[in-house]
């Protein structure tokens, strides 16, 4: 299987027009390997499928890559490490916390940040309205965390000027997009997964200070 997820991964980045090196796609495989050695104990990820995993766990999380904004990245809720991880991977150059409250899933991605030597990512375990850090983000991201007026919600005091939210969802949550703020704007992006076939999108949001997208 190893052999077959070098080749998905492969073709998945070349069909995204996404420039990987030879160390960074081998980091990517060998957190994929991590996960899948986790996930024999712990529940980290309904994914197990290992013909499906490098779409649905790599591709997937890549596919937000063009939408980063600034050098700053919380991934909120970030459970197994998706999107963050290979975001981190492919942005060397970028700074991401990965905040989650789960304590299995939170010392996964301490393990992972030790073994992948991703001295640009940082672990924190606690709730997300309790999060106070020295420095506020340019992006705040999130695959699985709450429904988008939520996520605005509990995170707005970690948003910096000028910085923007960039959810991961499946068909376009129309519920949740009426059901932001008036002040709001956001930006509907469709996302392409090489072997996905499901519908994936990418909700960039931001406050009015950050003019119309």
């Amino acid at each position: 299987m190893p052999d077959r997820w070098e080749q998905q991964l492969s073709q998945g980045l070349a069909e995204m027009k996404l420039a990987a090196t030879a160390h960074q796609q081998r980091q990517l495989l060998d957190y994929l390997a991590l996960l899948e050695k986790w996930n024999r104990t712990f529940n980290l990820t309904a994914v197990r499928d290992p013909v499906i995993v490098v779409s649905r766990q790599l591709l997937d999380s890549l596919s937000i890559q063009d939408l980063l904004r600034g050098e700053h990245v919380l991934d909120v809720g970030s459970g197994a490490g998706l999107p963050g991880i290979p975001l981190a991977i492919m942005n060397p150059e970028r700074a991401f916390t990965l905040l989650d409250t789960n304590g299995k899933k939170t010392r996964f991605l301490r393990q992972a940040k030790l073994e992948l030597r991703l001295d640009n990512v940082q672990v924190e375990q606690v709730r997300v309205e309790q999060y106070h850090p020295p420095r506020l983000f340019d992006t705040i991201t999130s695959r699985a965390f709450a429904s988008l007026p939520d996520m605005v919600e509990l995170t707005r005091h970690l948003l910096a000027p000028g910085g923007s939210w960039l959810a991961m969802k499946g068909t376009v949550p129309g519920d949740e997009l009426d059901a932001l703020s008036g002040e709001i704007n956001y930006k509907i992006h469709k996302l392409a997964v090489p072997g996905e076939d499901a519908r994936r999108h990418g909700i960039l949001i931001c406050p009015p200070l950050t003019g119309k997208m």
